[in-house]
């Protein structure tokens, strides 16, 4: 006998396109909510565009830690709604093929991502995470490339500041120049250009060249009458600001590796809410990964409707399920971090309580003959719709007339 019957390949196509799809779906609307943010904030610090998309390039380990395990228990959940809206899983069941056996590729599946997805958090989400922090540093200090403001004063070295009315040909022409510049005698230039271009000096990368054109220059020094000399053209140098370099990778837990995190967890040779921190962010890590394992049996407790029924109730349940307990386990490894918990009281305790209500769900729907994983919720919601329905008709036909009295 095959290990991958026709049935398993079936199953597995039926899987596969959804799962595909709704990472992708899930991964882009993150990358797109976070992409507008970022393009104000490059704006805002005048740094070149191309630092949006390595930003995000960035940011996709992190977004594809929550897509992965979303993508994977939909694209499952679908594949078997379809399999019992359409009666196929019915014909299956008849034959004695039971869940556990159909469940064959979507855990095979499962297996594969859940390796993915610890490489992933264990070791590609840290370095992207400290590169992306980087980026974002190097773009606050100027240390990108960021551009002078045009119609904003600039402060340079503290004893310059520069303004430029327009700007053109990409920056290599500027128009209107305003520069004020005093040295530590008191002596204070004030200097108006109609045109200048910045220059870099060879040997000297901390120090450029602005080459006015076209201008004067109003010598103001203590004690005496200010002076005023016109030029044609005039190199004006300025030091840049020095910029500090990026600090280390590891000041903080998620920027470790796991292993790094095993280390320092469990070292007595750091202080104790270093180890804590390191323990809480090495079990979220974990804990995040094996859940994985509990999608498939979600997934299929909750595709089921009930008989004659088209309700995908079960559909939006797994979803908030999925997402809230993502976000209890973030909450908890906070918490734990400050030392407030145990982290594997916060963190698994959620995770064991979820593992019970999972197989619990799926023995219904599995095991018990007619049994729905979420039943009463399905009734409660069968019988809100039909009040709603009912009030939607009434509010068409109109309020009902009082009769007309009887003028005998």
């Amino acid at each position: 006998m095959k290990f991958f019957s026709a049935i398993d390949r079936y199953i597995f196509r039926l899987v596969l396109m959804p799962m595909l799809g709704i990472f992708l779906l899930a991964a882009s609307l993150l990358v797109l909510d976070k992409m507008l943010r970022l393009f104000d904030f490059v704006a805002t610090q005048g740094g070149p565009v191309g630092v949006v998309f390595k930003m995000l390039a960035n940011l996709l380990p992190e977004y594809a830690s929550l897509a992965i395990p979303l993508g994977l228990m939909l694209g499952i959940l679908l594949a078997f709604r379809k399999l019992a809206t359409s009666s196929e899983l019915d014909v299956m069941r008849a034959v004695g093929l039971s869940y556990t056996r159909l469940l064959r590729v979507p855990y095979l599946i499962t297996i594969a991502l859940a390796g993915l997805n610890l490489a992933i958090v264990g070791y590609l989400q840290p370095l992207s995470r400290y590169y992306y922090e980087q980026l974002n540093y190097e773009l606050k200090s100027g240390a990108l490339g960021a551009s002078i403001k045009v119609g904003e004063f600039t402060a340079l070295k503290d004893r310059i500041a520069l303004r430029i009315d327009e700007s053109r040909d990409d920056g290599r022409r500027l128009i209107g120049i305003f520069a004020r510049v005093a040295n530590e005698k008191g002596q204070v230039l004030s200097i108006s250009a109609r045109e200048g271009q910045f220059l870099s000096l060879e040997g000297a990368p901390d120090t450029v060249i602005l080459r006015l054109e076209q201008g004067q220059i109003i010598q103001d020094m203590p004690g005496s009458s200010p002076r005023v000399l016109s030029f044609t053209r005039h190199d004006l140098p300025i030091d840049l600001p020095q910029i500090e370099k990026f600090r280390k990778r590891g000041g903080e837990d998620r920027e470790y590796l796991l292993p790094e995190l095993m280390k320092l967890g469990w070292s007595d040779e750091r202080p104790k809410q270093e180890r804590v921190a390191s323990q809480a962010n090495f079990n979220y890590r974990l804990v995040e990964v094996i859940m994985m394992l509990l999608l498939p049996l979600l997934a299929v407790a909750l595709a089921i409707p009930p008989k004659r029924s088209s309700s995908s109730l079960g559909l939006f349940v797994s979803i908030v399920m999925v997402v809230a307990y993502h976000k209890v386990n973030q909450y908890a490894a906070d918490v734990a971090a400050l030392g407030r918990i145990n982290p594997i009281i916060g963190l698994w305790g959620p995770f064991l309580v979820l593992a019970v209500l999972i197989l619990l769900m799926y023995y219904r729907v599995a095991y018990v003959p007619g049994g729905q994983a979420i039943g009463w919720l399905e009734k409660g919601a069968e019988t809100v719709g039909k009040r709603l329905k009912s009030l939607l008709r009434r509010n068409r036909r109109g309020p009902l007339l009082p009769a007309p009295a009887d003028p005998s």
